[in-house]
């Protein structure tokens, strides 16, 4: 009895790791459309709603040295701090997940025009850690 019940937990084991391997591969590949679309939305529709659009409720980012929470918090600082015609372009160069945590970074391009219209462009790294909802969508939760 006690070798047939260590057998069935060693097949229930065996074949939740092997759900979870075949799973992380397309949770992975969910996270970066999930990221390409938030990308999109940020070009067509604007930094304050692509941050609003993607993030999870309980979501932080770190801008300025402040942490600020929250989806609604975090649209208003951007619709507080972006200056019109300011664009953000990124694309994840590595992404991962387990369970229901993911993480991705990459590089990304930060273009502000000056007073004079000129624009001032930067480069740099993000890191996105991303959960999944309950309805099975990745949000992200830091970035």
């Amino acid at each position: 009895m006690m070798k047939q019940l260590l057998f069935l937990l060693v097949l229930m084991t065996t074949a939740c790791a092997h759900n979870d391997r075949a799973n992380t591969g397309k949770d992975r590949s969910d996270i970066i459309s999930t990221e390409a679309a938030f990308a999109k939305t940020a070009a067509e529709e604007g930094i304050a709603t692509a941050f609003h659009t993607y993030a999870a409720d309980s979501a932080v980012i770190s801008r300025g040295g402040k942490l600020i929470h929250g989806r609604e918090a975090i649209r208003d600082y951007y619709l507080e701090n972006i200056r019109p015609g300011t664009m953000l372009q990124w694309k994840p160069d590595f992404a991962d997940v387990s369970g229901d945590i993911g993480y991705t970074w990459g590089k990304y391009t930060l273009s502000i025009p000056d007073s004079t219209g000129r624009l001032i462009v930067t480069h740099g790294i993000f890191h996105t850690v991303w959960k999944r909802q309950p309805d099975g969508s990745w949000r992200f939760v830091w970035d």
